[in-house]
């Protein structure tokens, strides 16, 4: 059997300045290509204001952090913006409103009672208790007359 004296290119070989390079950028690129898209991402003007679009790092996350502060959930939302509609509308069309969110989105369904309630007490507090009666309907189980009774009592 013979034996060959000369170097094996494919096994046991450690590779070029080519291999080399490829491993180079096998571990580099990712990581280029993260801080680039980051960096795009920060230069975006997301809140449509007409300010300069580009944002430093503390800024980025002051916004984030704010953002998260100021997040409210969707029944508290909801319950505020009913509140600043009765406001101007008669309790009738803020709760059809509300029937209208409830049905739009079944997950607000559990939070329409409590919602319902506030209305009915906020009710009294602008119409009186006699005239925001006039205004119960079968919205939540009732729970607007249930509100304005409680506000009554």
């Amino acid at each position: 059997m013979k034996h060959s004296t000369t170097p094996q290119t494919r096994r046991g070989h450690r590779g070029g300045p080519a291999r080399r390079i490829g491993r180079t950028l096998a571990l580099v690129l990712p990581v280029v290509l993260v801080l680039s898209g980051t960096l795009a991402v920060t230069r975006v003007n997301w809140t449509g204001s007409p300010r300069s679009s580009v944002l430093t790092a503390t800024e980025v996350t002051d916004a984030h952090v704010s953002s998260q502060a100021v997040a409210q959930a969707p029944q508290d939302v909801l319950r505020d913006q009913l509140m600043t509609e009765l406001q101007d509308r008669n309790p009738g069309q803020v709760l059809t409103h509300l029937q209208q969110a409830v049905n739009g989105h079944p997950s607000l369904a559990r939070h329409c009672t409590s919602i319902a309630r506030a209305l009915g007490q906020a009710a009294v507090r602008i119409y009186g208790a006699s005239r925001a009666q006039s205004f119960a309907r079968p919205v939540c189980d009732t729970s607007f007359a249930s509100g304005v009774l409680a506000a009554h009592s």
